[in-house]
């Protein structure tokens, strides 16, 4: 038996769910888990995954994939289908904090997070001993002000064909326009704040100059605009008036893991559509 996962987002209509099930049964597969949601049921956008086991032997791939492309072309449909067997490659980014890297390696090493990582790529050479303790390739390449368009050049000879999505695990320099219409694949930031709150630079001495009461981290979507890209989780903590910037950073750190390792599992699993601005995360 073969896994599947079908994304689709498209105008709500009467009959959609029952159109895509019929599919379904027609070909003896079975429903394993099924989410919807809809911003409006009066022609509002419709968001829908479902997740389902078919025997091959029935249907293979390339009928099924045929089946849907006929089925929502009337519905003018955006969507998707995954295959559980098929691992998404996961290339990872960090500078000198490890915090999130050595969390990130854990979760997957324990098997929480079903990828491959071919490699690790952090400007200091801090972490290698950490990433080759886990038998991932580390790669170190250095950074300055005079060499940043080279070093995304050999980051992205890398990247380019390697890796289906990367993660920048407190990778503390701005990812280019460049890069990003080069890579044309999916990045994923972890921000030490609760966007949209304290963008940029030190969030930690940003909250305590404001005094807040709750500090927080973002998942999020890298974009061209910095720290401005679609949010996929944030997990949030209270602080007290007693607590230094030092502090702040050390409590942090929790949530950051925390909120990057919900990120990782929502997106691997295939749970997230976006639309306009803004994430739909199934549970």
């Amino acid at each position: 038996m073969e896994t599947a996962i079908f994304l689709m987002q498209c105008t709500d209509q009467k009959g959609i769910v029952a159109k895509i099930s019929d599919l379904i049964f027609r070909y003896n597969a079975n429903i394993i888990q099924f989410d919807q949601h809809t911003t409006d049921p009066e022609n509002g956008q419709f968001f829908m995954r479902i997740e389902f086991c078919f025997d091959p032997l029935i249907i293979s791939k390339q009928h099924l994939e045929e089946e849907f492309r006929i089925l929502v072309k009337p519905l003018n449909a955006k969507w998707q289908l995954h295959y559980t067997s098929k691992k998404l490659r996961m290339g990872l980014l960090v500078s000198k904090q490890d915090h999130c890297l050595v969390d990130t390696l854990y979760r997957w090493k324990c098997g929480e997070l079903s990828v491959d990582i071919p490699f690790v790529i952090s400007n200091h050479e801090n972490v290698g001993d950490i990433v080759k303790k886990y038998q991932v390739h580390f790669y170190h390449i250095p950074i300055s002000d005079n060499n940043k368009k080279l070093q995304e050049t050999e980051i992205l000879s890398l990247v380019k064909e390697q890796t289906d999505f990367l993660v920048l695990a407190r990778y503390m320099q701005v990812i280019s326009e460049d890069f990003l219409k080069a890579y044309q694949k999916d990045i994923i930031n972890i921000h030490h704040s609760f966007l949209p709150s304290f963008k940029g630079a030190n969030p930690y001495r940003q909250a305590y100059e404001r005094g807040v009461k709750v500090i927080g981290a973002t998942a999020h979507y890298i974009t061209g605009e910095l720290d401005e890209g679609p949010i996929i989780e944030q997990v949030v903590k209270r602080v007290s008036h007693r607590d230094n910037v030092e502090i702040l950073m050390r409590k942090g750190k929790n949530i950051e893991q925390l909120a990057l390792a919900n990120a990782l599992r929502a997106y691997t699993e295939h749970r997230i559509i976006l639309y306009r601005n803004k994430t739909i995360v199934f549970e």
